[in-house]
């Protein structure tokens, strides 16, 4: 059997893992990265919400693990928390025969939530390195932060606002470069600390 399958919602998700497989030590985890298979839903949030267990059913006999990851917001389901979501399809996988072999996570509200630190490489991969002022100082100048905030509450608005004012293509390499590049350790998003102690609990 192969270590770990992963549904996501888009290739965004998909390359951002690609990228923190390939820091197993930062993350605690041995080295997976020749032993997993990631599969974009071609109906990306409400997909994976809705059709995640009969998608992921026959390979429970093919991996040890499994994975969903998709946003909050766009699958329908806004009206319920993160939490409830999560519950309620790992309720519904296990019993589909993964047996506490698989963890749900939800996005709050999306992916871009994780793009948001203080490193400077945030700048750099984002082409905002030869700009007169920081980052978070047009950003807070445009209302996409407040000053006391460390991530934008529209997180996926303000990056993509970010990428049109350095004219810098969208593309999921952008979201692989940040996995590989900077630091989590102090990084408190739920659902990516969920996603660590979830990763270390199996291949610790």
């Amino acid at each position: 059997m192969k270590d770990l399958v992963v549904l996501v919602a888009d290739k965004n998700t998909q390359f951002t893992l690609q990228g923190l497989f390939s820091r197993n030590q930062l993350l605690g985890i041995r080295d997976v990265s020749q032993d997993y298979d990631i599969f974009v839903h071609p109906q990306r949030d409400p997909g994976c919400y809705n059709q995640c267990v009969d998608f992921l059913r026959s390979f429970n006999e093919v991996y040890n693990y499994g994975l969903v990851i998709f946003d909050h917001e766009g699958t329908g389901q806004e009206n319920k928390s993160r939490e409830e979501i999560e519950t309620e399809l790992e309720q519904k996988l296990n019993d589909s025969g993964w047996n506490n072999r698989i963890a749900v996570i939800v996005l709050e509200p999306e992916l871009e939530s994780w793009v948001w630190s203080d490193s400077p490489h945030v700048e750099r991969i984002l082409g905002w390195e030869e700009q007169p002022s920081s980052l978070k100082n047009w950003l807070i100048d445009k209302n996409l932060l407040e000053s006391e905030q460390i991530k934008p509450s529209r997180p996926k608005e303000a990056l993509e606002a970010t990428l049109r004012f350095v004219q810098k293509p969208r593309s999921s390499s952008i979201y692989e470069q940040l996995a590989k590049s900077v630091g989590f350790a102090r990084c408190q998003d739920e659902s990516f600390l969920k996603l660590k102690n979830v990763l270390h609990s199996w291949f610790s």
